[in-house]
């Protein structure tokens, strides 16, 4: 599972770089050709750019660093964890709701799939059969009762 987050942030990061060394040293010395650089928006905007780039790489840099450090026998066995899927009873809708905890990369909160970061997934974190999870909406506190669980490594034998 991380393993293709990875490589898609290394994709990116791919095609950043290729952006950062080849395309915009050509448009930024284009722009300067232009004249006046205090009133250059085409250089401004390349050098701004150049800036974002070299931020989103840095993020991008650390973000794979973190992914690195997952360790999946660190990830619990028989509670809920990053790549848990857990079926929960809504006592504020008065539904059953399936999630799978998922990195923020993947999320996709119409497919079911939240991040661990999110406030439903923190609040999931840790848990077991049985339990409840209470978390803070804008709408005020809502609460879940944990009724089955099927965590990454449970996936993983089955697969």
């Amino acid at each position: 599972m991380t393993e293709q987050i990875k490589k898609k942030l290394q994709d990116e990061i791919n095609q950043l770089e290729h952006e950062l060394v080849h395309e915009l040293p050509k448009e930024i010395k284009k722009a300067a050709a232009l004249g006046d650089l205090s009133e250059n928006a085409e250089y401004h905007m390349a050098k701004q750019r150049q800036e974002f780039v070299k931020a989103r790489l840095r993020q991008l840099g650390r973000r794979i660093a973190d992914l690195s450090m997952v360790n999946m026998s660190n990830i619990p066995k028989d509670r809920v964890g990053l790549g848990s899927t857990v079926k929960v009873y809504d006592n504020t809708k008065n539904a059953e709701v399936e999630y799978k905890l998922v990195t923020s990369e993947e999320s996709d909160v119409t497919a079911g799939k939240i991040s661990t970061t999110s406030p439903i997934g923190r609040a999931l974190l840790n848990k077991k059969v049985g339990d409840t999870a209470t978390f803070v909406t804008p709408n005020g506190a809502r609460e879940m009762e944990i009724l089955s669980l099927s965590t990454i490594h449970d996936e993983a034998e089955t697969a």
